[in-house]
């Protein structure tokens, strides 16, 4: 037999990799009159592949607006409610507002000078802001330990969310990045939007507390994120945004479809989480994975029961309508923040083109 070289090919094809070893060469017949020819031609050929784990980009869009300020568990908003005993028309507040310049019909019955968030802080009642920052810094230890796994590429942003009353409803906390560790920093200082005062986001810009924007704050988040790839080498990172919210907007709107609110010089909307934004990053090949912290439903609270009772039932649903398939995620009052975001952390790795090993 003639000696064959074999011909070896790799393609790539976004993550995937395929190696194909082929040959040609000819076998002399020892019978050549009998068979009618010399040589026989041979041919063959072999291929392998493998998934290299791809590149991937996460973006944290963390909601810290003032309802996250509430007393993380039900012990906790029993200490802030029977430490505020005349506020909220005598039935007390389980929010941690933080206030610069409190006013006394804000925080009656507060030492001298305290906001609610000061008072948390004395009680020790930690709030679900806090343990959603914890959580996120948690979160970025186990993707640097994933990245290192699977020799793939991590970066990370983290981003709030609230009120577009002096602003664009999206604030940059730390831009994306390789650095992991400098994220899960970033994450870490997260904390409640701070107002002038009630109803004031300034202390001379009156908004009633319209404090959550979800529409512009994920119209934002979308002029943010990149046009994500495969994943691949010589391709963009995959990308996955996050977000963590209790999925209640409260903003300016002149229209609503639940509670319009009318105020004097504009209307105020109260309504479940809009997912207008969400269809549009999706068809742009962005997951979304999405942790609901529930809105604690206040029983004794007058406001809840007149604006937000009615559409209770609606918030889980909305926010799992706009989340990838897979990548919804609730919990309730007591349950862990941090246990249940590694948990959506997982599955939104694992649902990404490359499946990965962990």
């Amino acid at each position: 037999m003639t000696s064959a070289t074999p011909t070896v090919t790799i393609t790539q094809n976004g993550p995937a990799r395929t190696a194909t070893v082929s040959f040609t060469a000819s076998s002399t017949n020892f019978f050549p009159s009998i068979l009618g020819q010399a040589s026989w031609s041979l041919s063959g050929s072999a291929a392998a592949g493998s998934t290299q784990a791809p590149n991937i980009d996460f973006y944290m869009m963390l909601d810290n607006s003032p309802s996250m300020a509430i007393a993380a568990t039900t012990a906790g908003i029993s200490t802030m409610i029977a430490n505020t005993p005349q506020q909220d028309n005598g039935n007390g507040c389980a929010f941690a507002c933080h206030q610069s310049n409190p006013n006394s019909g804000d925080t009656p019955g507060n030492p001298s000078g305290w906001d609610n968030y000061r008072l948390a802080q004395s009680l020790n009642v930690v709030t679900r802001i806090q343990n959603m920052a914890t959580a996120t810094q948690s979160l970025t230890n186990s993707a640097t330990t994933l990245a290192s796994q699977v020799n793939a590429t991590f970066r990370m942003g983290v981003y709030t969310f609230n009120s577009s009353n002096s602003g664009s409803g999206l604030y940059t906390i730390q831009s994306l990045t390789t650095n992991l560790t400098q994220a899960g920093t970033a994450a870490a200082g997260v904390d409640v939007l701070e107002v002038c005062k009630g109803n004031y986001i300034t202390c001379s810009t009156y908004d009633d507390a319209t404090n959550t924007d979800f529409t512009t704050a994920m119209t934002s988040m979308n002029g943010v994120m990149t046009t994500p790839g495969t994943g691949g080498s010589g391709s963009s990172p995959q990308a996955i945004l996050f977000i963590i919210t209790d999925g209640v907007e409260d903003k300016k709107a002149t229209s609503c479809a639940y509670s319009l609110i009318s105020l004097s010089g504009f209307s105020r909307c109260m309504q479940p989480f809009d997912t207008t934004m969400c269809t549009t990053i999706k068809n742009r090949g962005i997951k979304i994975a999405i942790l609901y912290t529930e809105y604690y439903p206040l029983g004794s609270n007058s406001f809840y029961q007149q604006y937000v009772a009615p559409f209770q039932s609606n918030i889980g649903s909305n926010l799992q309508s706009c989340a990838s398939s897979g990548l919804y995620f609730g919990i309730t009052t007591d349950q862990d923040i941090t246990g249940a975001l590694s948990t959506l952390f997982k599955t939104a790795v694992q649902s990404v083109e490359a499946h990965l090993s962990n």
